[in-house]
């Protein structure tokens, strides 16, 4: 064996075809460093940056642990936000494409109780979800977790952030002493350390290091006026136009105001905070994704589980209290050997927050000096694409395939018109060319999808 296992190392062949179908070919530092601890049934505390490959490192892990003709719940992950519970639910389901009859179910908070009580009528082999509504479920006897072999904590440094410490540790608690524990985080405050003493045994620690930078993300700071800000960060925008960014802001109230202030100056932006209900922060994540909004204006919190590839640039609005966290953000940009770019606004009382980000990177950080706007912008890069929403999903038998055809057919459009397709349970996004959207709209308004005809809006 080499000194980097393969899959195929490792792995029986059910699990090899998740691998296939999930895209994998070779493993990432986490995977080949964390996979083999894991299939060993040790517990592990690993310390890995979002985009790392951690998921499918826990998730073939889980999997390969699993009797899929024991209807218990056998595997628990709990992550901090809807959103990526919802993401790794998704890929566990790729992953486990080769076993038959598998039952991956995702109880989040902020959705109605009903159907999940319902759901729970047949125990689950794998649960992914949020400690407050796992914990809720719990409690009313509906979820069982004594049959438990797995306990997965992801990004639980953003857990214990948003408060769920309590939860998590009473969750623990539910389930066996003999099972398998994995804790993944970004960072290593105390209060991760003290939960990893009480939920781990003798853990593996693995650490992939996010402290230092890969060179491929160019950092620039920048001295701002805290009441110029916001005509500053439309002026940095200009500068460098990234396709796309993700601008922090360290207060959800920030977020409101910055996208009303990059609207005014003709940029398509959107908000993303926790206090969205969960089809508009679909519909924003939507909308990101498929490039029918160039600007993502968003808090830590809400960014977290945020799964878009190739994101040109990320700007702190504001520096943030620790460089942990700075880190992380930047580290959005510049992945699969891409360029990233990472654009940071500063005032005076920020300085020694830079200073501490200078002394983690281990040299002096670059600064440049932009002139706010003034007045109306000129030349703002425009969106490429447009949004259309279909209210029709996977309960009504629809896929892909048809919106695709439905759109080339009666739409006439030509298929490079047509970008990325989101299907949902009771409706579906498609992202067209911006000078075509008006078109595909009224053809889709005025046509038949699958022979049926559909409410169509555009967002």
């Amino acid at each position: 064996m080499t000194d980097t296992p393969s899959f195929a190392d490792l792995l029986p062949p059910a699990l090899l075809q998740g691998v296939e179908a999930a895209g994998y070919t070779t493993m990432t530092p986490i995977q080949a460093q964390a996979l083999p601890a894991i299939l060993d049934g040790r517990d592990v505390i690993a310390q890995a940056p979002t985009g790392s490959g951690k998921t499918a490192a826990f998730g073939l892990g889980l999997l390969h642990r699993l009797d899929p003709t024991r209807i218990k719940t056998q595997a628990l992950v709990l992550c901090p936000t809807r959103e990526l519970a919802d993401q790794v639910g998704k890929q566990l389901r790729k992953l486990a494409v080769g076993i038959p009859n598998l039952k991956v179910s995702i109880l989040c908070g902020g959705i109605p109780l009903g159907p999940q009580l319902a759901s729970l009528t047949h125990d689950p082999h794998v649960v992914v979800g949020t400690p407050g509504r796992i914990q809720e479920l719990a409690k009313k006897k509906a979820l069982h977790l004594d049959g438990v072999r797995t306990l997965v904590l992801d990004e639980a440094d953003r857990m214990l952030d948003m408060g769920f410490e309590e939860a998590i540790r009473d969750i623990v608690k539910r389930t066996p002493k003999e099972r398998q524990g994995l804790l993944f985080s970004a960072t290593f405050p105390d209060a991760i350390r003290s939960l990893g003493q009480a939920m781990l045994r003798d853990a593996t620690q693995v650490s992939i290091d996010g402290g230092a930078q890969p060179a491929t993300i160019e950092q620039w700071f920048f001295e701002a006026e805290p009441a110029r800000r916001a005509p500053l960060l439309a002026a940095v925008l200009l500068r460098h136009r990234p396709e796309s960014a993700v601008v922090f802001c360290n207060t959800r109230a920030d977020t409101a105001e910055v996208v009303g202030s990059l609207s005014h100056y003709g940029f398509s932006a959107l908000a993303l905070h926790g206090d969205m209900e969960q089809r508009d922060r679909d519909e924003v994540l939507v909308q990101f994704a498929n490039r029918s909004c160039s600007v993502l204006v968003a808090s830590d919190v809400a960014a977290r589980g945020l799964d878009v590839e190739d994101i040109g640039a990320v700007v702190n609005y504001e520096l943030p209290t620790d460089v942990d966290t700075y880190l992380h953000r930047i580290g959005r940009t510049g992945r699969a050997g891409r360029d990233g770019l990472a654009l940071s606004l500063c005032t005076p009382r920020e300085l020694p927050r830079a200073d501490a980000i200078a002394e983690r990177l281990g040299k002096p950080l670059h600064w440049d000096k932009v002139a706010p706007l003034s007045g109306k912008a000129a030349n703002v890069p425009v969106a490429a694409m447009a949004t259309l929403r279909i209210d029709g999903g996977r309960s009504d038998k629809l896929r892909p395939g048809d919106i695709v055809g439905a759109l080339t057919g009666d739409a006439d459009l030509h298929k490079d018109a047509i970008g990325k397709i989101d299907v949902f349970a009771t409706r579906s996004y498609v992202a067209i060319a911006r000078a075509q959207a008006g078109k595909a709209l009224s053809a889709l308004r005025e046509g038949k999808i699958k022979g049926r005809r559909f409410r169509v809006a555009r967002l």
